[in-house]
C-alpha cells in the first residue's frame, strides 16, 4: 500500500517527545501536534493561546519546542 504524502507523519512530531527546548519545529508539525487548521493555529497565536513563532528567514518561520511544551502544559 502506497501512502499519500498527506498521510505521513513528521519525524519532528514523532521525536516530539525527544526534541531539545532549544528546537524549533515548522507549521505542518504544528498543525498536527494541536490538530488544527493552519488558521488556527494563527487565532491561537494572536489570541495568546499559542507561542510565536520565530522569523528565521524571511520565508522560515518556526516554533520553539521548548515554548509549545509549556503552552501545552498550561493547556491541561
Amino acid at each position: 500500500m502506497q501512502q499519500v504524502k498527506s498521510e505521513l507523519i513528521p519525524e519532528a512530531l514523532t521525536q516530539f517527545d525527544h526534541l531539545p527546548d532549544s528546537a524549533y519545529i515548522r507549521l505542518p508539525v504544528i498543525k498536527r501536534l494541536y490538530g488544527v487548521s493552519s488558521a488556527t493555529i494563527w487565532r491561537g497565536v494572536k489570541a495568546g493561546r499559542i507561542p510565536k513563532p520565530r522569523k528565521l528567514s524571511p520565508r522560515t518561520t518556526c516554533w520553539n519546542v521548548g515554548e509549545l511544551r509549556q503552552a501545552l502544559a498550561a493547556a491541561k
